[in-house]
């Protein structure tokens, strides 16, 4: 039987795959795994969404499950997953629930679990849940059912963690923000304002049905368009629950995950805040980041994909700064969880208390040219156990020596291998990719 679990939390297409039944379910089987009754304590979950039209409907039913395992439920409405994060910790809660599909189409929604303190669950916890779904179940009665209420002040808690996370003012500073129509649409022109920037928010009056459509930080285009025509100093863009954050330049030019982590890296070094003088990429950062980062003698620790993998290595090394290239980017002295907000917010930080604009910041890192070709297969551990493969490798890492990189990555869902090549030039890479693709999809 296929796990439950994805990568983050249980998604898939609203009312077919994800049904309220299973909302129901898996929400009353997190609550016995995650929350203790001894008597002295009653559990308390934070139960937070983004606007897609089915998340009214999971919120129902993920509150009724929590309710049915003797929880309280705080229903705090529309809010950034992080916000969620932050907010289990900030109301002492035993855990939290986020429905949301992050950049996923609006007909997908998903289910994420947070721990105590708001931090993300280990595989073996998820594992636990989808293992207490078989398990009979014993529910309270009378006054034993929990009850659901909303807490009017969520909103107003988390932009003040915003600003007390922020270390100087964003005074003169002229920002545009794609909300993606999102769990975002409020909370981030807000802060932003709040910390004393000119604010134009687009997309930004979310329908429950046009989160994601063709904005946000998956679709630049608008946002491009926007900060040239506004004169703007810059731009940020969040995807549907603002765990990332990307940005455009004023020229409109792309500031993307790595870019924005080498801003923040020299800026909290120069603070006295970077640990150890090091951070935490993955093995898709750019080998830019590597080179500008080993020039300006930051360290660098590499992860597999995904912001788990980061979170895993930041909590072992106790660094303070991680992140991908899509624009997750976790600072855990301050988050538990990736928070575009935080991330925007202390990127414009840096360019006010600078003075310099986003361009001569981020142009500290030069990206190589990156291209990314996904192979479909038959057997992800044929192709990766083929000496014809790891030849092929081999002939176009020697061919780039230190001017390029060669990646070659399973996909963790399907039956694809990724082909990624970092070049010089554009052809240089294409190229390459292209020759290494062929190989690939030969093998039997």
């Amino acid at each position: 039987m296929a796990r439950l679990f994805g990568t983050d939390g249980v998604r898939g297409l609203a009312n077919s795959e994800l049904t309220p039944e299973l909302a129901l379910s898996v929400a009353a089987a997190a609550a016995r795994v995650l929350t203790t009754h001894d008597g002295t304590h009653r559990p308390v979950a934070v139960v937070g969404r983004d606007p897609r039209a089915s998340g009214e409907m999971l919120q129902a039913a993920v509150a009724a499950g929590l309710a049915s395992a003797g929880v309280d439920v705080m229903q705090v409405g529309v809010l950034p997953t992080p916000a969620v994060a932050f907010l289990v910790g900030d109301l002492g809660a035993d855990l939290g629930v986020m429905i949301s599909a992050s950049h996923n189409p609006m007909p997908d929604n998903g289910i994420k679990f947070f721990a105590a303190g708001g931090q993300k669950l280990p595989d073996t916890v998820e594992d636990e849940i989808e293992a207490a779904l078989a398990a009979p179940v014993e529910r309270p009665t009378g006054a034993g059912v929990g009850r659901v209420y909303d807490i009017a002040d969520a909103h107003d808690r988390y932009v003040a963690h915003l600003l007390a996370a922020t270390p100087n003012r964003l005074d003169g500073l002229k920002v545009v923000v794609d909300c993606a129509n999102g769990a975002a649409w409020a909370a981030a022109p807000q802060a932003y304002r709040e910390a004393g920037a000119e604010v134009i928010a687009i997309h930004a009056l979310p329908d429950g049905e046009n989160i994601n459509d063709g904005c946000g930080s998956t679709h630049l285009d608008d946002l491009r368009a926007a900060v040239i025509a506004e004169g703007a100093d810059l731009g940020i863009a969040h995807d549907g629950d603002a765990d990332r954050c990307l940005a455009v330049d004023a020229t409109g030019a792309d500031i993307d995950g790595d870019q924005i982590m080498v801003v923040l890296a020299l800026a909290m070094r120069e603070a006295g805040e970077l640990v150890d003088d090091s951070f935490v990429v993955t093995v898709m950062s750019n080998l830019g980041l590597h080179v500008a980062m080993r020039d300006a003698g930051v360290k660098l620790r590499t992860t597999a994909v995904g912001d788990r993998y980061v979170l895993e290595e930041l909590r072992a090394s106790g660094l303070a700064l991680g992140g991908e290239q899509s624009g997750h980017v976790l600072i855990p002295s301050h988050a538990t969880t990736g928070d575009g907000l935080l991330t925007a917010m202390r990127l414009m930080a840096r360019v006010t208390a600078t003075g310099r604009p986003l361009a001569e910041l981020a142009g500290v890192m030069t990206r190589m040219p990156q291209v990314l070709i996904n192979v479909r297969v038959t057997d992800k551990a044929t192709v990766a156990a083929s000496p014809l493969v790891s030849t092929a490798v081999a002939a176009v890492e020697a061919e780039l020596g230190d001017t390029g990189r060669v990646l070659l990555r399973p996909s963790g869902t399907e039956q694809l291998v990724r082909v990624m090549v970092e070049a010089p030039s554009e052809e240089a890479a294409r190229t390459a990719a292209d020759r290494l693709a062929a190989v690939v999809a030969d093998v039997r």
